[in-house]
């Protein structure tokens, strides 16, 4: 009897949440009682994906949730990884504190910064040979400038993929999109970045969500 083919390992890469705007001013706020809040101002801090997930709404959280439901990485490599401004790769779970945070609201996402690039491309290399050449790294993130493209592509070449679908699609749009496909259980489809067409038409609005109902 043949055995099944096996699938290649797949990792996601997350794009960070603005440190900055309404949100961020709520959390630096000293006076705020909120749990989060008081957490970040606590010597354990809080979960980098919970705090993200807080300053950026839907989008992040849909990134958060559908990366954890489909990644498959390789033995003892994490399965989720988020960009940061000035730290490189961090976990989801990576504790931070509200001084982390203002760091990382002060830091410049640009090719061109050191203090961005340098860090990304560390840990990047650093994932990429403890995946191995057959694990396929996804993007949940804009690749329409290069603000990540450009220092991931060096390490990843054509294993470096990104949702199809991405294209064209607003940030609120992709967050719902992946919630839905997370509600659904099913997958999207993912294209090399090397040789993409990164830049198209808005898609048609998505339909409402449809919440399962109450037994």
């Amino acid at each position: 009897m043949r055995r099944a083919a096996r699938r290649p390992g797949r990792i996601f890469l997350l794009s960070p949440a603005h440190c900055g705007g309404e949100r961020a001013r709520l959390v630096f706020n000293e006076a705020a009682q909120f749990e989060l809040a008081r957490r970040l101002r606590e010597p354990g801090g809080a979960p980098l994906g919970d705090v993200f997930s807080f300053l950026s709404g839907l989008y992040f959280r849909g990134k958060l949730a559908y990366a954890r439901a489909f990644a498959r990485a390789p033995e003892g490599v994490p399965g989720v990884l988020v960009i940061t401004t000035n730290d490189g790769l961090r976990s989801p779970e990576h504790a931070v504190d509200v001084e982390t945070l203002r760091r990382y609201g002060k830091g410049s996402i640009d090719e061109g910064n050191a203090r961005y690039r340098r860090p990304l491309l560390r840990d990047a290399r650093l994932v990429d040979a403890a995946a191995g050449p057959d694990c396929e790294v996804v993007l949940l993130g804009s690749v329409a400038s290069d603000k990540y493209v450009d220092v991931l592509l060096g390490v990843f070449g054509s294993r470096l993929l990104f949702p199809a679908t991405f294209v064209g699609r607003g940030d609120m749009s992709r967050g719902g999109l992946m919630l839905r496909c997370v509600d659904a259980g099913r997958e999207l489809d993912y294209i090399p970045v090397t040789g993409a067409v990164r830049h198209g038409p808005r898609p048609p609005k998505l339909e409402p969500r449809r919440w399962p109902r109450a037994r």
